[in-house]
């Protein structure tokens, strides 16, 4: 088995103009990917996603919307997001990639993988466009997850800078799937605060960590650390998935969070070790990052951890104030943060 890495041709057709989510990322991913020969990982192709995956999270109306809008010719759907006529294709194997990575993962066929297309999807609620985002690829494949491979528990974390309030909007009142996102407060869209745990059946499988403008390695490892991780060992995921956004590095141009790339490895360490302990699968999803140069970084220095034959070893990492004061406020409902 190898690690898979999932992309489409479709990804650069789908053109944003002069716009900070463009087909450049893709292209500065895979020639520092290709640096590294590509980490050892397996190259496919994303296929489109079935009709019937993406109307378990997108209603069939609002799907055959965005169809209609990019066969016009596109447009733009708000201020932020816009569409062409290749846009939709796009899409559909933005998801389609998604999806098949949980595949691969949950039918034995690759350890770990990366789904790097676009657009992204973290912001897509399952009726809006918005954020660049058309669908919720990771909310798909976590869907899929749960229906067409019977998995129970599947944790998705967003450590993506802005609030994955799409994914949020898609598990809110679900057990079955623990949405965990670290992000900037306040910041673009506005949602994920602490105090949003979920609803119904969902109460507390919903955790927003959201974090101040100026945090940086030392805060993210200790929430992965002291927070993320006794609360995956509790809750003992069949499957995790990353809402891989690498928009909190310290040089991107839409946020004020301060994270390097050996702060990326650190967390994708601390992924590793918990999911090799609980024996789940780990697969990311690609959303934001928006410079170049920091986005390709990140994501090598991400998958170089991702995709290694062992997790690296454990370092000691100090109880932040902020960790603190999450694992004070959620042991509540998750009594394995008590002792923190």
């Amino acid at each position: 088995m190898r690690p898979v890495y999932l992309s489409h041709p479709a990804s650069l057709e789908h053109d944003t103009g002069v716009h900070p989510e463009r087909a450049a990322r893709i292209a500065a991913i895979e020639a520092e990917l290709a640096r590294h020969e590509w980490f050892g990982m397996e190259r496919e192709e994303a296929p489109r996603v079935a009709s019937e995956t993406l109307t378990a999270v997108h209603p069939a109306r609002y799907v055959r919307g965005i169809e209609e809008l990019c066969l016009a010719g596109g447009g733009a759907i708000d201020s932020d997001t816009v569409v062409v006529e290749a846009s939709y294709e796009a899409a559909l194997r933005a998801a389609g990639g998604a999806v098949r990575l949980v595949d691969l993962l949950c039918g034995g066929e690759a350890p770990s993988g990366f789904s790097a297309l676009r657009p992204p999807g973290h912001h897509a609620e399952p009726a809006r466009a918005m954020g660049f985002c058309l669908f919720d690829n990771v909310a798909v494949a976590a869907r899929h997850a749960l229906d067409a491979h019977g998995l129970e528990r599947v944790l998705v974390l967003d450590w993506d800078v802005h609030h994955g309030n799409g994914t949020n909007a898609a598990f809110h009142a679900s057990p079955h799937v623990l949405f965990v996102s670290l992000h900037e407060w306040p910041l673009y869209p506005g949602t994920g605060p602490a105090s949003d745990v979920g609803s119904g059946e969902g109460l507390g499988y919903t955790v927003n960590l959201p974090v101040a403008a100026g945090a940086g390695d030392a805060v993210y490892r200790s929430l992965l650390a002291h927070v993320v991780a006794p609360l995956a060992r509790a809750y003992a995921p069949q499957l995790v998935l990353l809402s891989a956004g690498f928009d909190a590095h310290r040089d991107d141009p839409l946020a004020d969070v301060e994270l390097t790339e050996d702060g990326f490895a650190a967390l994708a360490g601390t992924v590793r070790r918990v999911a090799a302990e609980l024996e789940a699968p780990v697969g990311a999803v690609l959303e934001g990052g928006y410079d170049l140069r920091a986005l390709a970084a990140s994501t090598a220095a991400t998958l170089r951890v991702l995709t290694a034959r062992d997790p690296p070893p454990a370092d000691e990492v100090p109880v932040s104030a902020e960790a603190r004061a999450a694992a004070a406020r959620l042991a509540v409902r998750w009594p394995a943060l008590a002792a923190v």
